[in-house]
């Protein structure tokens, strides 16, 4: 008896814990969710034996929403997708699916279903019977809820205090989870929360904590907290913030940044720092100095919509121009004489830099695609901007809700994913084809117009799409795959990465040995240090120049390069090579290191100086600045004209490398090394173009 009452008191404490917290809520939802297949079809008595129960239970729910029977749903799938029907391993998903995509159809058209909490849960319920969708998945499942349960069991007596709140979810309900399949094929069809691009990683991102399975606890809490976040947005387009910075009709702000003294956006110009507000909309970015006056006389704005070959990205500022504080960004474009630095402050880290150059370069890329495929009608350039701002709320979303550190967070951002994916190209040409080309719909701009961001003049109305099309599922599973492949080998990268000048000069030295030592072989033959081979060299070159082979020298060096490899592949097997062993450089001392590095500096600068008297001589050839010596230059190359015009092409190959190939032979060593004097006495006399260095007025008042 006291095993029993054990429990009965730990249930009590729940109930209490329950009646005034927010976790009677979250009980409350578990506790429906735990169960969906054991819900009574009081309303609907109808059930598919193909489906599971809780499949059944989600097509009854469907049903009652649309206001029809689930026989009279299955009749309409049967004729309006045949192909679908006649498959009867895939027959009981695709009718789910059809289902949820007719119901979500309908729900979505509401302007506040985000904030309907049964949506949520219907939604959920969705991805749920969607991955348990037939009898034998449900057999299975079963099993494997009977193998669970003494885990459950054990777990009764835990606390259920716990600092994350993500593990408590957990405990409570382990087995109800969903997966990447069932998400993507679910919420993709709702514009808010997921977009069809970026839909892996926006699940990795909510997965982040629980091992890649989505519990309802934090698909809840994401769409709680997307739903707040396109009220702020709506909240700001209604403010006189909005009215000051005179906004376009299409214009949406999707964030703003420095709203108080506390928090400034700096904008760096030279040696001078403003502190200011920044704001980004869909078409430009603003920034407005504090302390101007109510009036927008120091507002100013930098255009994201047209084509100014504008640059964005991570920049180094701080006080007086020194570059210590890597939490800035750097925006230049053609309209511009200088770039702009804006520095989002922060105590540490620059996370908050992170978030908002993702927002800028999303937009900026929708933008390009706009441009690259000739968007020019208001509804077409509208909607790819939609897609861009939907997916820049719901990036804000998933950073307030999980508290997502940038370096772990992955783009959530279709446009900028598909630009930095491979064969990403392959993707925005697959999302033309499908969205734009046809335009059947603005699937995305209804979806802003429902919302209250943009008017809906001109738009008949939204389409729900049966899926993803074949072509852009086909280019979105290459990219990730060749993606991962990157990935893969970009890790191999740290393996092979040593620290110090010399370690790598030397590794750079053994894996060019083939390579060095073919060079140096030719060079012997070439100084002529052993006369019997530089002979046989010299003739045998000159016999492949006779016979016009010297033709078929490059496409030979190919077949034979090629051949090597499939030999050097048949004989590894297909295994990787053996390590590369080096010998190590002695070890420096951080003096001896200085010296080193103030060495090669001294020779680089050296090397700069020589180049640079070289181009100042050239510049007196070319300009007349040694009358004698451009005459000598005009008539070398007036001779070097008609040699080739005259001269068949095989002769000066064939004099051309006599002459190489016999420089240092012992009957012309004497005369070369005459000649190079002369030519290095006549170069010596050419003088050099004066220069005289001047500083810009900008460079005097900075020193």
């Amino acid at each position: 008896m006291e095993r029993r009452s054990k429990p009965t008191r730990n249930i009590g404490i729940i109930e209490r814990l329950a009646k005034d917290t927010p976790l009677k809520s979250f009980l409350s939802a578990i506790s429906r969710r735990r169960s969906p297949e054991s819900s009574t079809f009081a309303d609907d008595y109808f059930c598919i034996p193909e489906l599971s129960p809780t499949a059944n239970s989600v097509v009854s729910r469907c049903a009652r929403i649309l206001g029809l029977s689930a026989a009279q749903i299955q009749k309409d799938f049967e004729t309006n997708l045949p192909d679908y029907s006649m498959q009867k391993s895939l027959y009981a998903r695709q009718f789910l699916q059809y289902c949820c995509h007719k119901v979500l159809h309908v729900l979505t058209n509401r302007h506040d279903y985000l904030s309907d909490r049964d949506f949520r849960s219907l939604t959920y319920d969705m991805m749920l019977a969607w991955e348990d969708h037939c009898t034998e998945n449900h057999l299975s499942t079963n099993e494997k809820t009977l193998s669970n349960s003494s885990k459950v069991e054990d777990m009764s007596d835990a606390s259920l205090f716990y600092e994350d709140i993500t593990a408590l979810a957990v405990q409570v309900d382990t087995k109800k989870t969903v997966g990447l399949r069932a998400f993507s094929k679910i919420a993709s069809c709702c514009p808010l929360i997921a977009d069809s691009i970026a839909i892996n990683n926006t699940f990795d991102m909510l997965t982040s904590s629980s091992s890649g399975l989505l519990h309802f606890f934090i698909y809840d809490k994401y769409l709680k907290t997307l739903d707040k976040v396109l009220k702020s947005a709506k909240d700001y387009m209604g403010s006189r913030f909005a009215l000051r910075l005179n906004l376009s009709d299409e214009e949406i702000i999707l964030t703003v940044e420095g709203n108080t003294a506390l928090n400034p956006v700096l904008k760096h110009e030279g040696m001078s720092a403003w502190p200011g507000r920044f704001t980004i909309t869909t078409h430009a970015l603003y920034f407005e100095p504090f302390r101007i006056g109510k009036n927008n006389a120091g507002l100013v704005k930098y255009d994201l919509s047209c084509d100014l070959k504008q640059v964005v990205k991570r920049e180094l500022t701080g006080p007086l121009g020194a570059r210590l504080f890597d939490r800035a960004v750097m925006y230049s474009s053609t309209s511009l004489k200088e770039p702009v630095y804006f520095e989002f402050t922060e105590l540490r880290g620059h996370s908050r830099r992170d978030y908002c150059l993702e927002m800028i370069c999303e937009i900026l890329q929708a933008h390009i695609f706009i441009r690259q495929f000739n968007l020019e009608e208001e509804i077409e350039r509208g909607e790819a901007l939609s897609k861009a701002t939907l997916s820049i709320f719901r990036y804000i979303a998933i950073r307030e809700a999980l508290r997502i550190i940038p370096s772990n967070l992955k783009t959530t951002l279709p446009f900028n994913l598909a630009n930095r994916l491979p064969r990403g190209e392959v993707i925005l040409e697959a999302l033309y084809d499908y969205y734009f080309k046809a335009c059947p719909s603005p699937f995305y701009l209804h979806t802003l117009g429902k919302l209250g961001f943009t008017s809906e003049r001109n738009i008949d109305g939204c389409f729900c799409y049966f899926g993803l099309p074949k072509s852009l599922e086909k280019a979105l599973e290459e990219s990730f795959g060749d993606s991962e492949k990157s990935k893969a080998a970009s890790a191999t990268l740290d393996l092979v990465r040593t620290e110090g000048f010399k370690t790598n000069l030397i590794m750079m030295k053994e894996l060019l040995f083939p390579v060095i030592k073919s060079g140096k072989v030719i060079y012997s033959l070439i100084n002529w240090d052993d006369p019997w081979k530089s002979t046989v060299f010299l003739v045998f070159v000159l016999d492949l120049i006779r016979r016009g082979w010297f033709y078929y020298i490059i496409p030979i060096s190919f077949i034979f390069f090629a051949a090597l490899l499939m030999w050097c592949k048949l004989r590894s097997n297909g295994e990787l090579l053996d390590a590369l062993t080096i010998q190590a450089p002695s070890s420096k001392n951080p003096v001896e290191q200085i010296f080193i590095i103030q060495d090669c500096i001294s020779r680089m600068d050296e090397i700069v100086k020589e180049v640079n008297i070289t181009l100042l001589k050239l510049r007196a050839l070319v300009f007349v600045g040694v009358p004698k010596a451009t005459d000598m230059v005009v008539l070398a190359l007036v001779v070097v004209a008609v040699l080739l015009i005259l001269v068949p092409i095989k002769h000066l190959v064939l004099v051309t490398v006599v002459e190489t190939l016999t420089r240092e032979m012992p009957l012309r060593k004497n005369t070369t090394g005459k000649v190079r004097r002369r030519f290095k006495d006549w170069w010596a006399r050419i003088p050099v173009v004066p220069v005289q260095i001047t500083r810009s007025n900008r460079d005097k008042k900075n020193r």
